[in-house]
């Protein structure tokens, strides 16, 4: 079932690895397949050097296993709740990368600080309120997705969440851009960071030069890359 989708999220999660975003377990990657509606998503706790794409777990928009012989990420609830509340989203990934958490941990979410960040996102990456005990006692990973979803106000135009004191999440229409997303959050969080230790008083970038850099890329007047 879904052997194809399994092969792709099997390698971008492995892709996570390649890319520095992940040590140990502490990351996963999920896809929907768009005409079933089913969900792909890394098995809980299986090392990546061991883990192969027979071993994605399948389940349905409940979170109920439809294949697999491993039980799916412990974060499957926050996937599901940001599918549910974005149709638009083909993949979504979770990582502890260590810039962009070292803004989570700190409550704040990451400048846009230079034209590299205003080409991926279109202005600053959000962080979250951090989870009240209630939320994090009842239904912590649901409560996750939630507390994501109050921050966002347009998943393709800023597609990355800090979660506060926790770490990152991101998403697109596939796997592999959510991964590309996850990657370029990393990167602008460590310019970020060396922004700021070189001038503390630097400010943001203009929203001119913002536009510019962001439209190019993305809307209908797009003109980077090839047709």
């Amino acid at each position: 079932m879904l052997e194809e989708l399994k092969k792709r999220v099997y390698d971008q999660n492995i892709s996570l690895v390649s890319h520095g975003l992940v040590v140990l377990t502490w990351g996963n990657v999920s896809a929907r397949d768009a005409e079933t509606g089913l969900i792909v998503i890394k098995p809980s706790g299986v090392a990546y050097n061991t883990m192969k794409a027979e071993d994605m777990v399948v389940v349905d928009a409940n979170g109920e296993v439809v294949e697999g012989h491993w039980r799916p990420s412990s974060d499957l609830p926050t996937h599901l709740y940001l599918y549910k509340q974005y149709p638009s989203l083909g993949g979504i990934v979770h990582t502890h990368s260590a810039y962009a958490t070292a803004f989570a941990q700190s409550g704040r979410g990451i400048p846009a600080y230079g034209t590299t960040h205003a080409d991926a996102f279109y202005g600053d990456v959000p962080c979250s309120r951090p989870l009240t005990n209630e939320e994090i006692d009842e239904a912590y990973e649901w409560n996750t997705g939630k507390v994501i979803a109050e921050s966002v106000t347009d998943v393709e135009a800023i597609p990355a969440m800090l979660v506060k004191n926790h770490g990152v999440f991101t998403w697109g229409a596939t796997p592999e851009k959510a991964v590309e997303n996850a990657v370029t959050v990393e990167e602008v969080a460590k310019m970020a960071l060396f922004t700021e230790r070189l001038n503390p008083g630097a400010p943001k970038i203009e929203q001119h030069l913002l536009d510019k850099h962001y439209f190019r890329k993305h809307g209908k007047n797009a003109y980077y890359g090839q047709k």
